[in-house]
């Protein structure tokens, strides 16, 4: 019977998803109300120490997975902006809830600050699902800006959880040591197991399909339980060790993309359906006046607050801050916080889940309904761009591959249409970038001097690495200060990359001089194919 009714949610799930991307409402809303729907059947089901298992598992994927899609040259410009409003603005945004509903709803102090903090990070299931879903490409970099933020914020509403939590119970515990615990082993821990998962990577020959996504579930699950063990916070370990492994190029990477695409998906659905059959309709209903009021004040008036304070300073225009102050989805963490408050046995005068169950709701419901409304209204729309498609996408899940180059003033290229550069390879230029601006390449488009040109073609990724050597270029080294041309190599070997000592990835022409702390990679034929 039971293994019916999860074919029969799957099943209705798939088909939530479809109705989301048509109309743009969260695909995680219509799991929860296909949850709370079952209680209509007579199923009363209320095992809050389960749901709150596998809301962790499931966030312990959903967070991984989320790190391991950010992309942190492309998310560079903004990454500062997105880190502190995943911190502060949590810290902010849930003091205010917390003083809203002490002075004006009266509940106690500390269960107030509690609630706050729950409800404090915004839901990065929702924020990707509109905007994927209603292909809202936001200006000035703003939707990478929001996808840092709420694939980052959790663990700070976490650790918030859990020093309000820990002063409700009557713990002992100091505040500065768990707050140093929860963020400093969390970082360490995540690190750590990021740079061993690296050695296991390219060390180890996982030559069958489906050995190497074994090898990084079980890192992931191993990185969560020993940040947990230690005091850690588990969450912000695993998404370290998303974005730092997921960073990397590896064989077999596209292996972990297509898994991770449909694993992830499924732990969604179990949990926000979990979540929803957790939900009593009756309680639901009475925690409709007050979570309706909290979810306003976030709304109106701390989420834009805590956007204006701490991006304003970094020259945020007005209709970029209405948008981020209009992004504040709450979503299945907020709710998956509020089980672990309910089983923790603390002594609460308020229906804490049902209240938070319901902001999420009417948070996502009316939020995720007006959102793109409201881009459009404060022109926020590049149309000339889409955030459903970026090459980064496209090169993780195809062999499609990208490289740029940028077009000096004396280059033979300027001036010339693009149909006249003669690309005779099976390549193609995909994109140009001048002044910070994109410009789509049509046969007629001239090139200009200062343009970035986006050249797409099959990509190839060397299984073995075999017959590639790396040197750095040392202070006493005879190649330090000549030109490439200048240096004697035998035929067999060809330097076909160098790194410069900032990072810079220099393509190597005869022209080209080496340095001190350079780095060459010189391929040798050693190798028959």
């Amino acid at each position: 019977m039971y293994i019916l009714i999860v074919a029969i949610v799957l099943l209705l799930a798939l088909l939530a998803v479809k109705f989301s991307d048509k109309f743009g409402i969260p695909s995680f809303l219509l799991f929860i109300l296909l949850g709370i729907s079952f209680n209509f059947f007579g199923k009363d089901f209320n095992n809050f120490k389960f749901v709150d298992e596998f809301s962790s598992v499931a966030l312990l994927f959903i967070m991984f997975y989320g790190g391991f899609g950010t992309n942190l040259k492309m998310a560079k410009p903004v990454t500062t902006q997105g880190v502190i409003m995943a911190s502060a603005g949590v810290v902010l945004t849930s003091v205010l809830t917390g003083v809203f509903c002490y002075f004006v709803l009266k509940i106690s102090f500390v269960e107030s600050m509690l609630l706050g903090s729950v409800v404090g990070s915004t839901d990065f299931a929702s924020v990707s699902s509109i905007l994927r879903s209603k292909n809202l490409n936001l200006k000035y970099s703003t939707a990478s800006m929001l996808e840092i933020e709420s694939g980052s914020n959790d663990p700070t509403a976490y650790t918030m959880t859990m020093i309000f939590l820990s002063i409700l119970v009557g713990s002992k515990t100091s505040v500065f040591k768990l707050i140093f615990l929860q963020v400093g082993i969390g970082l360490l821990i995540g690190f750590v197991m990021a740079k061993l998962t690296e050695k296991l990577i390219f060390k180890i020959d996982f030559s069958e399909d489906g050995l190497f996504t074994v090898l990084i579930i079980s890192c992931a699950l191993l990185t969560f339980e020993i940040s947990k063990n230690l005091g850690g916070n588990a969450f912000l370990s695993v998404y370290v060790l998303g974005i730092m492994i997921g960073n990397l190029e590896y064989y077999r990477k596209k292996e972990v993309v297509f898994f991770f695409d449909g694993f992830s998906g499924i732990m969604q659905i179990g949990l926000f359906f979990l979540l929803g059959l957790l939900a009593n309709p009756q309680s639901i209903v009475k925690a409709i006046p007050v979570a309706f009021l909290v979810m306003v004040f976030i709304t109106i008036i701390a989420r834009p607050l805590a956007s204006i304070l701490l991006l304003k300073p970094f020259g945020y225009k007005k209709n970029q801050l209405i948008v981020i102050s209009a992004a504040g989805f709450r979503g299945a963490a907020a709710i998956a916080f509020a089980i672990m408050v309910i089983n923790s046995n603390a002594k609460l005068s308020v229906d804490l889940f049902h209240i938070i169950f319901v902001i999420c709701l009417l948070s996502c419901l009316i939020q995720g309904s007006l959102f793109p409304i409201i881009c459009r209204k404060t022109d926020m729309i590049d149309p000339d761009d889409t955030v459903l498609k970026t090459f980064n996408y496209y090169s993780s899940k195809s062999d499609v591959g990208f490289i740029e180059t940028q077009i000096n003033e004396h280059s033979e290229l300027v001036g010339k249409k693009v149909k006249e550069i003669g690309l005779n390879f099976d390549i193609i230029v995909a994109k140009i970038i001048r002044n910070n601006k994109l410009v789509i390449p049509r046969g007629d488009t001239v090139i200009c001097a200062n343009d970035t040109v986006v050249i797409g073609g099959k990509s190839y990724f060397d299984p073995t690495g075999y017959g590639l050597l790396e040197i750095t270029i040392s202070d006493k080294n005879n190649w330090n200060g000549k030109k490439l041309k200048d240096i004697d190599m035998i035929d067999s070997e060809l330097v076909v990359m160098i790194q410069a000592k900032n990072g810079e990835i220099i393509v190597p022409t005869g022209n080209v001089a080496l340095n001190a702390g350079d780095k060459l990679i010189i391929l040798k034929e050693t190798v028959k194919f």
